[in-house]
């Protein structure tokens, strides 16, 4: 079974919180023995994958299957041709030079609201990108993209290999 999770934005990616009150994968899922496979933060939304195959679960989220994981991303300012050429190089940050990744500057998508709102400031533009990567370091489209003078805002996966967040709400699922 392979379940496809629009995740909010504020939602932990495990089924408990420890006592903390947050909101889990519990709130939203009522299948027993799924389980995520990979991860988004606390702070991103977007499309989890949950299954009950454990082999099919680490193929997904082990990084040396390399499954494409496509971002939409909201960053501060307007994105620059120098910011996407290194995108597209690979990024040196703390824990080394990521592989390279697809990237290209988009129109603001049609995405559902978030909730709370994306900070809006008057005085500082943002952009949009379509990002595409083939690693799972941690919080890492995030530090890309500070790294190239573009901190993220919003970030929302899209889709793991070919598996997408089409027509699939904030909050729901769907079995495949």
């Amino acid at each position: 079974m392979l379940i496809l999770f629009n995740k909010p934005y504020g939602v932990l990616c495990q089924f408990t919180d420890g006592g903390a009150d947050r909101p889990t994968l519990s709130d939203f899922i009522d299948v027993p023995g799924v389980y995520p496979a990979g991860r988004l933060d606390l702070d991103s939304e977007g499309l989890l994958l949950l299954t009950d195959d454990g082999r099919l679960q680490a193929r997904i989220a082990d990084p040396r299957f390399k499954l494409p994981k496509n971002y939409l991303v909201q960053v501060e300012g307007e994105v620059t041709d120098a910011a996407l050429a290194s995108l597209r190089q690979g990024v040196r940050l703390k824990d080394g030079v990521t592989r390279p990744a697809l990237a290209e500057r988009i129109a603001a998508p049609a995405l559902w609201p978030r909730d709370p709102p994306v900070r809006y400031r008057k005085t500082v533009a943002d952009g949009w990108l379509r990002l595409t990567v083939r690693e799972g370091r941690n919080r890492q489209v995030r530090r890309m993209t500070a790294a190239v003078g573009h901190p993220t805002l919003r970030l929302v996966r899209w889709s793991v290999g070919d598996w997408t967040l089409d027509g699939v709400a904030p909050g729901q699922y769907r079995s495949v």
